[in-house]
């Protein structure tokens, strides 16, 4: 109807063809005309029946029942929906060899190749590679991306032992997720470490992550469905339950083959989050000290709290919007809103602190201290926030360096800290363009072999650090600089 040519999402009753709700919602209208009763006349059982609400993604070959609202797990008993899906693959590879065959000839008789670029006077090859939108599904595609590119972290993925999920039966042929094969062989390590394997490989086509995004919706249901999410939260989600996952034993990994690895990686970090240190813990673990005092008798209350990344209030002062005529202020800055997180604050009515002296619930004062710092600082900048009726995103722009982010001045012991260990560089941003949490779209920055890369979905470019530094960042990635002499690497 509408020529679109993404995401096309097939009738299973009539094999008529539309575009998916997420682009302009044709097979959602399909099935709504379908439930329309014909006029002056009953319903008889037999149309009752034929109704045209089951569709698969042609793309994805992933199933999906409007009436139900959900996507489909069981085939019919005679396999019908397999063979649909194999006949869709089989076209599908028929077209990609041809596509192959069509490029390798413009390769070889082009010049110019737009995955190509030069650097230093030398050709080189644009290997990033893109994830496919598999409906509103940014959120999730800038996370991956950014955590593709923290090295110690995604190497540590890449070379755990392949698990294969299929059996003999389907070897060499897509795995699809069936009633009959259960949850038991459902892993979200396993599906995190083959689409990270993905990125990288120097692909021209984007990688599509649907297998990733249905263990994702089996083990996270807050992120059922296809309605815009939360990149922030999506990053918590997923490292909580890689970081669970990785203590336990895995589609045949065993956990002490993983604790050891994890031991390994880093011998001296004991920062733990719900059990067993894990490579989660061992590079995003850090520990803040959380003090309070009692402004009534002088009591003194200490307690250390694990994080994963610090979220930083954007101080109000920065948060007005101004006009064309008002004079622009002073600009927001990182050290601002870190100030503003570790910086001594009087707690007010709602807060109030149990004071074990008083007895009762007294006035008092907090203040937060880094007791030990991660080899990768993750720091999220609260961009939405709750009024009476909605929740507003706050659209400043805060400066953040690139390079040297000194986290020194805000240590419990930094005499304890050597002269390099408390400096950052970035190597990942994620930003949110547009207006409000549940709309809008995700995209990333990320630094790769000293080479700047914007991430959209299934395009990427390169970029430049004065385009970086001008993003309006939603979640900063800064990773540990190496004490080595002259090493100024990204």
């Amino acid at each position: 109807v509408c020529r679109s040519n993404k995401s096309p999402w097939v009738c299973l009753t009539c094999s008529s063809v539309h575009c998916g709700r997420y682009v302009n919602g044709h097979a959602k209208k399909h099935y709504e005309d379908a439930q329309i009763p014909m006029t002056n006349h009953k319903k008889t059982e037999k149309q009752e029946k034929v109704q045209h609400t089951v569709c698969m993604d042609c793309s994805s070959y992933s199933t999906y029942c409007y009436r139900c609202d959900d996507f489909v797990v069981n085939d019919t008993k005679l396999g019908l929906v397999q063979k649909v899906r194999e006949h869709l693959q089989n076209l599908e590879n028929s077209a990609f060899t041809s596509d192959r065959h069509r490029k390798r000839k413009l390769l070889e008789n082009s010049s110019l190749n737009s995955k190509l670029l030069k650097v230093n006077g030398s050709t080189t090859a644009l290997c990033a590679t893109g994830l496919r939108n598999l409906g509103n599904t940014c959120f999730m595609n800038a996370i991956l991306q950014s955590l593709s590119n923290i090295q110690q972290f995604c190497c540590y993925f890449k070379e755990l032992p392949a698990v294969e999920l299929r059996n003999g039966k389907t070897a060499g042929r897509r795995t699809y997720h069936t009633r009959s094969q259960g949850d038991n062989n459902v892993s979200l390590v396993e599906e995190f470490r083959k689409t990270l394997c993905a990125l990288w490989q120097g692909s021209q086509t984007a990688f599509s992550p649907e297998s990733l995004f249905y263990v994702v919706w089996k083990i996270m249901p807050n992120f059922r469905g296809y309605q815009q999410q939360d990149a922030h939260e999506f990053m918590r989600y997923l490292l909580d339950h890689l970081h669970l996952e990785l203590q336990g034993d895995f589609n045949g990994v065993s956990r002490s083959v993983i604790l050891q690895e994890s031991s390994n990686l880093s011998a001296s970090n004991k920062c733990c989050i719900n059990g067993a240190s894990t490579v989660v813990t061992a590079i995003f673990g850090g520990i803040l000290q959380n003090e309070v005092n009692c402004l009534i008798c002088g009591t003194e209350s200490r307690k250390f709290d694990p994080f994963l990344d610090l979220s930083l209030d954007i101080p109000s002062q920065f948060r007005n919007k101004r006009t064309k005529n008002q004079e622009s202020g002073p600009m927001c800055t990182l050290r601002d809103c870190l100030r503003s997180f570790t910086d001594l604050e009087e707690l007010d009515e709602t807060e109030l602190y149990m004071c074990h002296k008083c007895k009762k619930k007294q006035k008092s004062t907090k203040k937060f201290w880094i007791q030990k710092l991660p080899k990768v600082l993750c720091l999220h900048l609260k961009r939405f926030h709750w009024t009476a009726y909605l929740r507003n995103k706050v659209d400043t722009y805060v400066e953040f360096p690139l390079r040297g982010l000194d986290m020194k001045c805000y240590l419990l012991e930094p005499e304890n800290s050597g002269p390099e260990s408390c400096l950052y560089d970035l190597v990942a941003v994620v930003v949110h363009h547009g207006s409000g949490v549940g709309s809008g779209h995700y995209t990333a920055y990320a630094a790769h072999e000293g080479r700047w890369f914007h991430f959209n979905d299934s395009t990427v470019t390169l970029t430049d650090e004065e385009t970086v530094g001008k993003a309006k960042a939603y979640i900063l990635f800064y990773v540990e600089r190496q004490a080595k002499p002259g090493a100024e690497k990204l």
